[in-house]
């Protein structure tokens, strides 16, 4: 089986990816544009570990091989009955073990060139998480620093639109990451399939020019940023996004407009500082829920503004960002039809 070996740096060498893992495996992570034909669906995994545990492991061997070759079978007179001969696929398990080493062997009997990732998603994680290590010395952040509401998030992506390069973390963890930031509807990535997605995108950066990233905590929603890109940012220069009280209750109406539209998961939302965080009391609570029934959109995001965010934001400790003291202010229309503007007036009075 050597010889059908292939090593991480030779992706791109394919025509095709594909990951034997089970579907939650798939789910959890994957490589890039892999698509997922499982030798062994959840149940059948369970089956043969279950086998392999309780019974032997020649046991589980005999079945899983049964399993497999039926699967295998199948995806030869469906998924993969119109590949052409000189297809090159390349594929993938946990390890580089039996359920890819499979495929592999079975598609070169037939006459196709495949090959067996050396070492599996196990090798390739191990990659990523090295990439997430080294990659962000490299780079020159400038970070984006202002209470909730003030616009930061527009603001990067009009510095996108405006020619900058950008790092969207909150787009990557599908979370704005305030108390309010989970998308209704829309489930985070796994912890693997965020670090996966990061190092993609950090992979993709030029070292050699600034990137723009909005200021975080180590986690957006339920997962966590990279010690070391926290320390790129920690020690980038700063931009202080300024926006008036009213813009911002304005443009918190208009960013949390989709959370309206699902009132009782906004209410939700707002219970956990009650239950699950114990921020405020029960009036406040109440208050703020009775707002959502009535529809009172502004006022409530100016509660949120005075009661919640500016005090988290107080009391949060930005001493990290080395380079605060020093940071260029610009005050910020969040809500103004020219905010691609305001972001080339920014880049252009930046030294």
């Amino acid at each position: 089986m050597k010889h059908l070996l292939a090593s991480l740096d030779k992706l791109d060498d394919f025509d095709e990816i594909i990951d034997v893992r089970s579907p939650l495996e798939y789910a959890d992570d994957h490589i890039p544009g892999a698509i997922n034909a499982p030798v062994l669906s959840n149940e059948e995994r369970v089956l043969v570990g279950t086998l392999y545990r309780q019974v032997s492991p020649f046991e589980a061997s005999r079945t899983g091989a049964a399993i497999v070759a039926r699967n295998i079978a199948r995806y030869l007179e469906t998924t993969f009955a119109d590949r052409p001969q000189g297809w090159r696929p390349l594929v993938y398990c946990w390890r580089g073990g039996k359920r890819s080493g499979s495929m592999t062997v079975m598609f070169n009997m037939i006459g196709w060139r495949a090959r067996q990732l050396d070492g599996g998603y196990k090798r390739y994680r191990g990659a990523t998480l090295e990439a997430l290590d080294a990659l962000p010395a490299a780079l020159r952040c400038v970070v984006l620093v202002g209470p909730t509401g003030s616009g930061k998030t527009r603001l990067l992506k009009a510095l996108e639109q405006a020619g900058a390069q950008t790092l969207d973390l909150e787009q990557l963890a599908s979370h704005r990451g305030s108390l309010l930031g989970a998308l209704p509807g829309i489930a985070q990535p796994s912890q693997k399939r965020f670090d996966t997605l990061l190092a993609m995108r950090l992979r993709e950066l030029d070292a050699s020019r600034p990137v723009y990233v909005e200021s975080e905590s180590r986690k957006i929603g339920s997962v966590a940023l990279p010690p070391a890109l926290l320390q790129a940012m920690h020690q980038g220069a700063c931009i202080e996004v300024v926006s008036t009280r009213e813009d911002r209750a304005a443009f918190l109406q208009q960013d949390y407009a989709e959370l309206f539209a699902n009132p009782e998961w906004l209410k939700a939302q707002l219970q956990r500082l009650l239950g699950l965080l114990g921020l405020h009391s029960r009036d406040v609570i109440n208050g703020w829920l009775q707002m959502v029934d009535e529809g009172r959109r502004i006022d409530l995001a100016r509660e949120l503004i005075d009661r919640h965010y500016d005090p988290a934001y107080a009391r949060s400790s930005h001493a990290h960002y080395t380079q605060l003291p020093q940071a260029t202010r610009m005050d910020f229309r969040p809500n103004d039809a020219d905010v691609v503007d305001q972001a080339r007036a920014l880049l252009a009075a930046l030294p």
